[in-house]
């Protein structure tokens, strides 16, 4: 039996271990110019070897899930609400945004490998700052990108200038 007022989805916990964290990179939280910034993610070497980043270079590109640590309980958006700092565009849902207040606080990123040396991954344009404890890393590939044209609003691309 559930209690009241949890779902039937609320009732399952999905655990979830680090298995890096962004040792050199940004230290502040800024809304702008991460296509410049080189971080390091450094693999748990408790937990892993080099061997488990085998192949790594050879690609591209990396999509790294990380968790958002430094956000509370409190800030964290259900419901709609404007951008900060962007007060003349729509109000969305948290679901329609890419912000760092998500419900479980999981953030997605894109960026350029640059380097695998031992535990250590070199990466240009990754948007999480130092001591960011890193999911997973995945290499990008092309077949995982959208199918079809993609389409955004206005809104979103104008919010996005300047961000990488």
């Amino acid at each position: 039996m559930l209690e009241q007022g949890r779902s039937e989805l609320s009732a399952s916990v999905v655990e979830s271990w680090p298995i890096a964290s962004v040792v050199d990179g940004r230290d502040e939280l800024r809304e702008r110019d991460w296509g410049r910034e080189v971080a390091v993610i450094r693999v748990d070497s408790s937990r892993f070897g080099p061997e488990s980043l085998s192949g790594l270079g050879q690609f591209s590109h990396l999509e790294v899930v990380f968790f958002f640590d430094r956000v509370p309980e409190e800030d964290i958006d259900r419901g709609a609400r404007r951008v900060p700092g962007h007060e003349d565009e729509p109000t969305v849902g948290i679901f329609a945004q890419r912000s760092r207040r998500r419900p479980n606080r999981l953030g997605v990123s894109r960026c350029r490998l640059v380097a695998v040396d031992g535990l250590d991954v070199h990466v240009t344009g990754l948007d999480a700052v130092t001591g960011t404890p890193v999911l997973d890393i995945k290499p990008w590939v092309q077949e995982f990108g959208p199918l079809g044209d993609v389409r955004q609003p206005e809104w979103a691309s104008e919010l996005m200038r300047g961000y990488y």
